[in-house]
């Protein structure tokens, strides 16, 4: 037994130390110490040993196992070694490296960002909803008729099941008061969607963010002097706002906000960003009846809406030409943001 294992070691280490890569060196390891491996199998035969000679045996056995193992290291550290000079082979290390790009955030994100923080420094809170609605949400308790175009289907997307894609984030407002009592402060951000042509300036999904505020007393001044900062932080302090009156069925009054946008090489024009107002009495009584309480009483409370496209902003405050770069995700583009 003893000269079979002696003979069982050399033959190993001989091919151990033949091995020229790591995998005629694994098949070194499988040939000897694998389930069939020859030192085993060795092992295996122990039972036949003589009780007497078990101990000198074993110890034998041990003693190979060890010295195979060992020799598998070093031959192992060796051959990675050489494999990392042969890889380095031919590289000039004195040549200077090459730059990593970096990566940014896209501008939607960024814009998105900074229109929260400004707003979330004014109190409000964000809040989110479901994109996936109900007429009650969408349009019912927004005041919005049954022969209004937006509920038609060729400007929603509608399911058979007679669900559909929110076409504003209003929708979160409305779940908010059904869920929360006054005084109510949020924001909404969020994917909306509308069966529109795509085009430069359209795309049937975009980015929404709106928000709402309600309490005792709300005014239009508080509603104006809101929005009047917030696009004067956004777009700088000399930033000029107006408001021009107009129509939304769940806002009255109701105003469209524009800003005066500075053009490098064009004469400065007033450019639509946001529609607003206050929130319309209609709008409180839908809710109350659908909380079963009066705690949105219009008699109560007043509150004011507002509602922007993320979308166009950053075209506006970017000066890009063509809303379908947003969503395009060609590197040269968003590179510049980086």
């Amino acid at each position: 037994m003893k000269e079979q294992i002696d003979s069982i070691q050399a033959e190993a280490l001989a091919a151990i130390s033949a091995a020229a890569d790591e995998r005629s060196l694994d098949d070194a390891r499988v040939a000897v110490l694998g389930k069939k491996g020859t030192l085993t199998l060795a092992a295996a035969g122990i039972k036949d040993v003589p009780k007497e000679d078990k101990a000198a045996v074993g110890q034998l056995l041990n003693a190979a196992r060890s010295a195979i193992t060992t020799a598998l290291e070093e031959k192992q550290l060796a051959v990675r070694e050489a494999a990392d000079r042969a890889a380095l082979a031919g590289i000039d290390i004195t040549l200077p490296g090459r730059a990593v790009n970096a990566g940014s955030l896209h501008p939607l994100t960024i814009l998105r960002d900074q229109a929260i923080g400004i707003l979330r420094r004014m109190g409000f809170a964000l809040a989110e909803g479901p994109e996936i609605e109900d007429e009650f949400h969408c349009f019912d308790a927004l005041n919005t008729p049954a022969d209004h175009p937006a509920r038609n289907e060729k400007d929603t997307f509608y399911f058979d099941s007679g669900k559909l894609l929110r076409t504003h984030t209003s929708s979160v407002q409305v779940r908010t008061m059904e869920g929360q009592k006054p005084p109510v402060r949020i924001i909404a951000p969020g994917s909306a969607y509308r069966r529109d042509e795509i085009d430069a300036t359209h795309l049937s999904v975009f980015n929404q963010l709106e928000g709402l505020y309600v309490a005792e007393d709300v005014s239009l001044p508080d509603l104006k002097g809101t929005l009047e900062y917030f696009f004067r932080e956004l777009f700088g302090t000399e930033t000029e706002v107006r408001f021009r009156p107009h129509f939304f069925p769940f806002t009255e009054p109701s105003f469209e906000i524009d800003v005066k946008l500075h053009a490098k090489g064009q004469a400065p024009r007033w450019i639509e960003v946001a529609g607003c107002g206050m929130v319309d009495p209609a709008v409180f009584e839908a809710i109350s009846k659908a909380r079963k309480d009066d705690a949105f009483d219009p008699a109560k409370v007043t509150g004011f809406a507002f509602g922007m496209g993320l979308d166009r902003l950053a075209m506006i405050r970017w000066g890009i030409k063509d809303i379908r770069l947003l969503i395009e995700n060609d590197a040269r583009f968003l590179k510049q943001f980086a």
